[in-house]
């Protein structure tokens, strides 16, 4: 069992705010949550992070704040500020976050096409 003070720990001191947290697919590790200081813990780090390429596969965002006792999926709003910024920069998503954009702002659908029946 771990005892106070064995450990770094990941709950934010000081001031209440909110932490986010990236799981990403790594090829050597598999799905691993992103290792983060506690100053760029927060939701514009995390953007810049992901669109300089710091995570190339991410898979979900979580936000969570301890003084105020929620977590929550922030896949979506992240997915919505990446689009907002590379549309106002007049550049594509980059290609390393598309999957992750497209995923998470609904447009990645897997669809069935009717196929022709023919009846004999």
């Amino acid at each position: 069992m771990r005892t106070a003070g064995s450990g770094p720990s990941i709950v934010p001191h000081g001031d209440e705010h909110d932490v986010y947290v990236v799981e990403h697919d790594s090829r050597e590790h598999g799905q691993i949550w992103a290792e983060v200081s506690s100053e760029a813990s927060g939701f514009e780090p995390v953007v810049i992070d992901l669109l300089t390429g710091q995570y190339t596969n991410p898979i979900r965002v979580i936000a969570f704040n301890v003084a105020q006792g929620w977590c929550r999926d922030a896949s979506v709003d992240v997915a919505h500020e990446l689009r907002r910024r590379c549309d106002l920069q007049l550049r594509d998503i980059p290609f390393f976050l598309q999957d992750f954009v497209d995923r998470h702002e609904g447009r990645y659908r897997d669809v069935q096409l009717p196929l022709p029946m023919r009846l004999y």
